[in-house]
C-alpha cells in the first residue's frame, strides 16, 4: 500500500499533467476520433481505433489523477526537522566501502523519472527516518543487512 503523502511540488506536479490531460491533450484526441470516424467504416480504421485507444487510456490516467490527488496530504516544511532525516530531506549517505548516495525522500507518486529521489515507503528511507548527522542506519535488503551513514541533512537540495 502506497503511503500517501506528498511535497507542494510532487502535487504540483500532479495537478499540471492532469490539466495537460484533460485541458490540451484529450481535446485533440478527441478530435482525431471525430475525424476518423467522419471516414466511415469504423471496423478496418486504424486512425480510429487508435485514437479511441488513446482516449481510454487519456480517461483511465485522468480517473487515476483525480482519486490520488483527493486522498494525498502536502507535507509542508517545518524548521524541527532540521538536523534530523524526515519526509522532503535531502540525504547523503555512505557506506564502509566509500560508495556515496544523495537523494530526496518523497511521497510514492514523485520518484517516477527521477534517479535522485526514493520513496518514503523504501527500506532505505524507512531505515533512515529520524536519523542525524553521523548515524547509522542498517537497511534490510534482500543480499542482507547494509550499513550506511548519514553525511548530510538538507531541506533543500545540495549543491554539487
Amino acid at each position: 500500500m502506497k503511503t500517501n503523502l506528498i511535497t507542494r511540488e510532487g502535487l504540483d506536479k500532479l495537478n499540471k499533467e492532469l490539466h495537460y490531460l484533460w485541458r490540451e491533450y484529450r481535446p485533440e484526441i478527441t478530435l482525431k476520433v471525430t475525424w476518423a470516424a467522419s471516414l466511415g467504416d469504423r471496423s478496418e480504421n486504424a486512425d480510429y481505433k487508435e485514437n479511441k485507444r488513446l482516449l481510454r487510456q487519456i480517461d483511465s490516467r485522468v480517473r487515476f489523477l483525480r482519486k490520488r490527488i483527493e486522498a494525498v496530504k502536502v507535507i509542508e516544511y517545518s524548521p524541527e526537522q532540521d538536523g534530523k532525516v524526515f519526509f522532503g530531506a535531502w540525504v547523503e549517505i555512505e557506506n564502509e566501502n566509500g560508495e556515496i548516495k544523495q537523494f530526496k525522500i518523497v511521497g510514492p507518486d514523485e520518484i517516477y523519472g527521477r534517479k535522485d529521489y526514493i520513496s518514503i515507503d523504501a527500506p532505505m528511507a524507512l531505515a533512515l527516518l529520524k536519523k542525524e548527522i553521523d548515524d547509522e542506519a542498517v537497511v534490510k535488503t534482500p543480499t542482507g543487512k547494509q550499513t550506511w551513514y548519514v553525511n548530510k541533512i538538507s531541506y533543500s537540495a545540495f549543491t554539487v
